[in-house]
């Protein structure tokens, strides 16, 4: 035992003070005591202010934080003795006061049996030191996850520099965002304050109750529903290192929006279905073996044709049509001329992503890429996750 002219080492050594008031208050609600929902941030803060010389301190901190019923302090007493391995602050090891004790952890005396499944034994939520390394250890540490800021900032990589594991972390963030779909008027209408038409019908009914005179107006303005997009993915060979990636941002726009969802290369093929199932990785991977088409040639006009004649091809009237595609085309320059020309009649906005647009001195030179400009709204890059999420607010945002 340690002289009293030694200093006592603090009973958290290495811990991370928000993951003990955590992993503690759970066990305390494992053992069923009631804890407020706020305790553990009570917790954490009172230790972040001064964290505690020993075990006894450390004790009437928590208990003073957690416990709010007389009934729950056997409970807390066999938690804080479990956590600690029986180092629980008595008088005559610790400065605590000499009406300290700590009831025993026995069954008997703490207010009932631990239920089956609830934590025991010392801390587990201990933090690795940052000295000291091990080389046994090395297999047996997992990487952490990626904070949203680091997320945030592998966003901005090409898709050939990141791993699987980043690829489907950033799907799922993409499908986070919440933006408002893109709206279109109905020929219904609504009343509303900031309408410019009168509705005659509501304010002759409400001037019944001022003698026929119509004090007040009751405006109207149209109604907007959710626009419709369609998103045609290129997964042609030239596309063979972007195509897997441009389906994430077509499910999340499937998982945001009503969405369609096309792929094309030699034929075209719908995929709306199989996108709306599942976790993104299924999905992917559903889509990977419908797709027979994938990094052969590139037919981009005749893939437009055959989706404007097909019976899918009203899914285009009105809707915001997103191509996901380097615009490189085995087909004439004409064709995709007439194709464009079509889909331009019936889209309401086109909006074209190029993961080759992101390079320095970037011109739409090829054939097909030139041909289609003209009839495009907006040109974007798709090379990366941020680039993926412009082409989104691109889509939500309203002409």
């Amino acid at each position: 035992m340690p002289s009293s002219a030694e200093p006592a080492a603090s009973p958290l050594p290495g811990v991370d003070r928000a993951a003990f008031a955590v992993a503690f208050t759970e066990r305390l609600r494992a053992r069923g005591a009631r804890v407020d929902l706020d305790a553990a941030g009570t917790l954490a803060r009172a230790l972040a202010v001064r964290l505690p010389d020993d075990v006894g301190e450390l004790y009437w901190t928590a208990r003073v934080c957690l416990v709010r019923r007389s009934e729950d302090l056997a409970r807390f007493d066999a938690v804080f003795a479990d956590a600690f391995e029986g180092g629980v602050p008595r008088a005559e090891t610790t400065p605590a006061p000499s009406s300290l004790r700590v009831r025993d952890a026995s069954p008997g005396t703490s207010g009932g049996d631990e239920p089956e499944g609830a934590a025991s034994g010392g801390l587990p939520w201990t933090t690795l030191s940052s000295s000291g390394e091990s080389d046994d250890d090395e297999e047996s540490h997992e990487l952490p996850e990626l904070s949203p800021s680091a997320l945030e900032a592998r966003a901005e990589e090409p898709f050939e520099r990141l791993s699987d594991a980043e690829v489907a972390l950033l799907g799922e963030w993409l499908a986070t965002l919440c933006p408002d779909p893109p709206r279109r008027r109905t020929r219904r209408r609504a009343r509303g304050g900031s309408g410019g038409k009168v509705a005659l019908r509501a304010t002759l009914a409400r001037a019944r109750r001022t003698g026929w005179e119509p004090l007040t107006l009751v405006r109207e303005r149209p109604r907007k529903r959710p626009r419709r997009v369609v998103v045609l993915c290129d997964v042609s060979g030239s596309m063979r290192a972007q195509a897997a990636v441009h389906l994430h941002l077509a499910r999340a726009l499937t998982s945001l929006m009503e969405t369609e969802t096309f792929t094309f290369g030699i034929r075209t093929t719908r995929l709306t279905p199989l996108l709306r199932r599942g976790t993104v990785e299924d999905a992917v991977a559903r889509v990977t073996e419908a797709v027979t088409d994938r990094f052969g040639g590139t037919r981009i006009a005749a893939s437009l044709r055959e989706l404007l004649a097909s019976r899918h091809g009203a899914l285009l009237r009105g809707a915001v049509v997103v191509v996901l595609s380097d615009g490189w085309d085995s087909d004439p320059a004409e064709s995709m001329t007439a194709a464009m020309t079509r889909l331009r009649r019936r889209a309401h906005r086109i909006v074209w992503a190029n993961p080759r647009a992101a390079a320095p001195g970037f011109t739409p030179s090829t054939g097909g890429m030139s041909a289609a400009l003209p009839h495009c709204d907006a040109l974007l890059p798709a090379h990366s996750f941020t680039a993926l999420r412009e082409v989104i607010e691109a889509v939500t945002t309203e002409r």
